[in-house]
């Protein structure tokens, strides 16, 4: 049974549109949307290859996706130098890990990181920098698993190493490309509260549930994690949406 079959099983909501009600890139995106204004720089960081826009097959997703053109500007910078193929960005930078960003200080309005914080090895440095480059007001705005979620601890107990394999058998058409090493430093409420602090961050994020895709295609695991999802408290949720905005 493929992915799709599975997911209009589970949700035949899909069927209507082609996304479920609890669709995360939905609620992500749309919240960003509704924060964007058509006079900001974005900045993504860790943009890469922009494949998630590009391999949607749900037009309304990919337009809540697509910030060029609703933005002044949009700039990507990746430590992998793919995203200077990324046909999504106005401007694209390779940077060094642990390295300054290529941006002057309180230059743009909104930062946007799509499962990037996981990533993260150096909190420190990344959160000066995103601090650096962000004018008064402007938002941070990320979706990264929840160190705290049943998910994030069984990720976290699982060497680095067998990410890849495990992920070819729960989600076969997921590329090897897009696989990273994770970290997990970065992606708790007391970690974003520690490098950004409330005294200088209005703190606004929050845990979701979205489509247990992380199981594969095997239908009745969806029926034993959506049970999971209807009886998980909500600081305990799968993912953590991230929206802070500087003071």
């Amino acid at each position: 049974m493929s992915m799709d079959v599975v997911r209009a099983k589970h949700y035949p909501e899909v069927a209507a549109g082609g996304y479920s009600r609890v669709d995360g890139t939905i609620q992500f995106f749309g919240r960003i949307q509704a924060l964007l204004q058509p006079g900001m720089v974005v900045l993504e960081f860790g943009a890469g290859r922009g494949h998630e826009l590009l391999e949607d097959p749900v037009a309304y997703r990919r337009g809540l996706r697509e910030l060029r053109g609703r933005a002044a500007r949009v700039i990507g910078v990746d430590v992998d130098p793919v995203v200077m193929t990324n046909p999504f960005l106005d401007e694209a930078h390779v940077i060094a890990v642990d390295a300054a960003l290529p941006l002057a200080d309180s230059s743009v309005d909104m930062i946007v990181s799509d499962h990037v914080f996981e990533h993260v090895g150096n909190p420190d440095h990344v959160a000066a920098e995103l601090t650096r480059v962000l004018r008064p007001g402007g938002w941070i705005c990320a979706r990264t698993p929840s160190l705290t979620s049943y998910v994030g601890v069984a990720v976290n107990l699982l060497p680095n190493r067998l990410h890849a394999r495990l992920l070819r058998i729960l989600q076969p058409g997921r590329k090897a490309v897009d696989v990273f090493p994770t970290r997990y430093r970065l992606n708790s409420c007391w970690a974003l509260k520690r490098h950004f602090p409330p005294a200088r961050f209005v703190h606004a994020s929050y845990a979701w549930d979205a489509e247990p895709v992380y199981v594969g295609a095997f239908s009745p695991a969806w029926h034993i994690m959506r049970l999971v999802h209807a009886l998980t408290p909500r600081p305990l949720r799968g993912v953590l949406f991230v929206f802070i905005q500087k003071r």
